[in-house]
């Protein structure tokens, strides 16, 4: 069976009549928008923790988190760093609930950024289908749709409040985090004992 295109859109048409649905449609851009640049200050944030993890400077940090080239990798090592180093076991469940917030706002952003949108006649965004392969009745189908309507909008901007407040909390947090490693030298000393 030879494959299927999809019918190709008449675009002359919708952007025709898209002058009529502009303002929800430059809303909704805006929230993505929004959300990809409060998902991204948030990332960015563990370059901090990582620097107060691995005891060096910002730039080197910033290495260490840019070599490691998905999220779950960067903050898999967070987490594997801040068992052998936080004292604080307070401390360290705090973290945990950080990275786990941030998770939680990470597979939304992966959503709307990792989809195609689809786009009504009159050029309004109404779906998703996102790029993921899942299976189906036996069969590998492409991912999800969901309509892009008034309870994905909430929860949407639900998500990028989420972010806004996650980002003061890793800020707050990171002093706490500070006073809560154990110096390299302590360590290292301890390590020095125990082989003796």
């Amino acid at each position: 069976m030879p494959a299927q295109l999809p019918r190709k859109p008449d675009f002359d048409s919708i952007e025709a009549a898209a002058i009529t649905s502009a303002d929800h449609r430059t809303m909704v851009l805006a929230l993505i928008g929004n959300l990809v640049f409060s998902w991204s200050n948030n990332e960015s944030m563990f370059i901090y923790v990582l620097m107060l993890l691995l005891e060096t400077d910002e730039v080197s940090a910033a290495i260490v988190f840019a070599t490691l080239n998905t999220t779950r990798a960067r903050l898999d090592l967070v987490q594997r760093l801040a068992k052998a180093k936080v004292a604080d076991k307070a401390v360290a469940q705090q973290l945990e609930g950080l990275i786990s917030r941030f998770n939680a706002c990470t597979k939304i952003r992966n959503e709307f950024n990792h989809c195609m949108y689809a786009v009504s006649d009159q050029g309004e965004i109404t779906h998703t289908h996102a790029m993921k392969i899942r299976e189906s009745g036996g069969k590998l189908v492409l991912g999800e749709v969901r309509a892009v309507d008034d309870s994905r909008i909430r929860e949407l901007t639900k998500a990028i409040e989420d972010l806004k407040i996650l980002n003061r909390e890793l800020w707050n947090f990171l002093p706490h985090l500070q006073a809560s490693v154990r110096p390299l030298s302590n360590q290292s000393q301890n390590t020095r004992q125990d082989h003796v």
